[in-house]
């Protein structure tokens, strides 16, 4: 496992709210729901997502974009026409004078819009996510981002499947959404523009990438440098130069950042205790992990665990 695949190995989509809006020009839509993340892609149409405080960035037919919440955006077809409805937090929608919208617009099945025959389709999958796993990737992508269709060939067969209503629907658009998801990150990682973190970039790596991935596999294995070096088969030495240079810090100082990383994660389950999470993440005992927790984060397991 890398660091990618552990974006959506916790917090994957779990009955994601999926939809598809058909529209007319001219058209705009407020989105206030305070997601952590929506992926839009842009089936028919054109457009632009104008984000509070930020510059328009177009789109086109084929597109999809990541936006990284909690601030509210708009989705429009030009830069002039007003908002005509409004998105709020669970799944609510109004006009923006409150009115409520979301039977006036119900068109079957994860359907929404002002015309059935629209001549825009936007398909829309939004996320919560409250892993610190999920949170050490999304803090390094922008506000927004936009991937062109060229590298995506996963929204078709999203779209063929949304408006579908049999047993087990939902799952195959959780599974869906994930893969479109990793698709664009994967894309955009990959762009020049892209502010791509070193331990991202030290995955292409033959060395550094094999200890990542090891790391990342298995983090309750008591591992040193030495025994590192040897399962990625060069020196001691080698491996902690080549690994502090392309990722920024030494290999076991990287570790015990990913240990605690998924330890956040795990307290906030309810039936979770200190101990075990401490055996899930390479301490011997709850009290080593509850030094390195405070150590590093400034407060204990426990405190973390009532203010999450």
């Amino acid at each position: 496992m890398d660091a990618l695949a552990g974006l959506l190995d916790g917090p994957r989509a779990r009955g994601a709210f999926i939809l598809r809006t058909v529209l007319d020009p001219p058209w705009s839509l407020r989105i206030e729901d305070r997601a952590p993340l929506t992926v839009v892609a842009f089936v028919r149409g054109s457009g632009y997502v104008l984000p509070d405080g930020g510059e328009p960035v177009p789109f086109t037919e084929g597109d999809v974009a990541v936006m990284r919440g909690p601030d509210p955006y708009t989705l429009a077809g030009d830069l002039e026409t007003p908002p005509q409805a409004v998105v709020h937090p669970g799944e609510i929608s109004t006009t923006p004078d409150g009115a409520a919208l979301c039977e006036q617009w119900n068109l079957g099945v994860r359907t929404w819009g002002g015309n059935p025959d629209g001549s825009v389709v936007l398909l829309s999958g939004t996320y919560q996510l409250d892993g610190e796993v999920s949170r050490r990737l999304l803090s390094v992508l922008p506000p927004l981002l936009v991937v062109p269709p060229s590298d995506l060939p996963l929204v078709p067969l999203l779209c063929a499947e949304v408006a579908r209503d049999e047993p087990g629907q939902e799952a195959v658009l959780d599974r869906l959404l994930d893969l479109l998801l990793i698709s664009v990150l994967r894309a955009w990682l990959c762009r020049p523009e892209a502010d791509t973190p070193a331990w991202y970039r030290a995955h292409a790596d033959p060395v550094v990438g094999r200890a990542l991935r090891l790391l990342h596999a298995d983090p309750a294995r008591q591992w040193t440098v030495e025994s590192l070096a040897r399962a990625t088969g060069v020196s001691r030495a080698a491996l902690a130069r080549r690994f502090t240079e392309l990722v920024g810090e030494p290999p076991m100082s990287y570790l015990t950042g990913w240990r605690l990383t998924l330890a956040a994660d795990l307290l906030r389950e309810p039936s979770a205790t200190v101990a075990s999470v401490a055996r899930q993440v390479g301490y011997s005992t709850a009290f080593a992990l509850s030094t390195a927790f405070k150590r590093v984060r400034g407060i204990s397991p426990s405190e973390y665990r009532a203010t999450a």
